[in-house]
């Protein structure tokens, strides 16, 4: 891989895992456009996950620390917050759904869909999700406070990020307006259950490389997570305002484009 390879690569994992325009996905069609093949992309491949993962940690630094806190007072039998620790367990029970799934299916999807074709109908159906959620939205203004439940029926939603191109902040996003979240919260706590899903993917692909170790170039490896880390963490503050103000339809028509483009490249050109 060439250090402009990997600094590409480092560039698009780091804005596409936190926007909902599906990361996955979009290091799928990257690396085919490069012909990039070998067993160093597995490795390369958690190294920049894993630096997404630490610029949501560093970012959202104070939260976890809260949450931490709200742990450790709870098995004290100490007073808490209760709001603090309904946020706790709905990111605990919220990541279940999405590792039984991944257990379950992960190899059949490495298998089938990471290719070029699923990912632009998995953009496509994504987009599908994001409009009901927009509409929805619209039609019901009111916010509703987050709760267990709550917490579990997006971790529902976030099995469909097991599909590439699909995205997994998209999928969590979407499915915190329907259950009447705010854009803001909605993204937040999907920022929030992003950090055990990314940590559990990336351990469970180290210890696959482990098992079955290929050549890592380090000078790559390393560029390409130093820049996913640091345009992450831009990524994450930019978006968060974004939400704030804008409605998902920029990222919804940048999807279906890019469908449309990958579609008619694969059966056209």
């Amino acid at each position: 891989m060439e250090f402009w390879q990997a600094l590409t690569l480092g560039i698009v994992q780091g804005v596409t895992e936190f926007l909902p325009i599906s990361s996955s996905g979009h290091l799928v069609l990257v690396q085919d456009l490069f012909s990039l093949t070998g067993d160093h992309l597995l490795a390369f491949n958690v190294f920049v996950h894993v630096g997404t993962l630490l610029a949501v940690v560093v970012y959202f630094w104070r939260d976890l620390l809260m949450l931490s806190q709200t742990l450790f007072r709870k098995l004290g039998r100490l007073p808490v917050n209760e709001r603090d620790w309904v946020l706790l367990i709905s990111l605990l029970i919220g990541t279940i759904p999405a590792v039984l799934v991944g257990v379950a299916i992960g190899s059949l999807v490495e298998a089938y869909l990471m290719f070029a074709v699923p990912v632009a109908l998995a953009l496509i159906a994504g987009s599908g999700l994001f409009i009901y959620a927009e509409w929805y939205h619209f039609k019901h203004p009111e916010s509703r406070p987050l709760s267990v439940r709550t917490g579990l029926l997006i971790g529902c939603f976030q099995v469909l990020a097991l599909i590439p191109g699909f995205s997994r902040s998209g999928a969590t996003l979407a499915g915190g307006m329907l259950l009447g979240l705010t854009r803001y919260e909605a993204a937040r706590f999907s920022f929030l259950l992003a950090i055990p899903v990314i940590a559990g993917a990336a351990a469970k692909v180290t210890i696959d490389f482990i098992a079955e170790p290929g050549a890592i170039v380090w000078s790559s490896v390393l560029v390409g997570a130093g820049v996913a880390f640091m345009v992450a963490f831009l990524v994450i503050h930019w978006f968060l305002g974004f939400v704030r103000r804008n409605t998902l339809w920029p990222f919804i028509w940048y999807r279906l484009v890019l469908a449309v483009l990958i579609l008619y490249k694969e059966f056209l050109v």
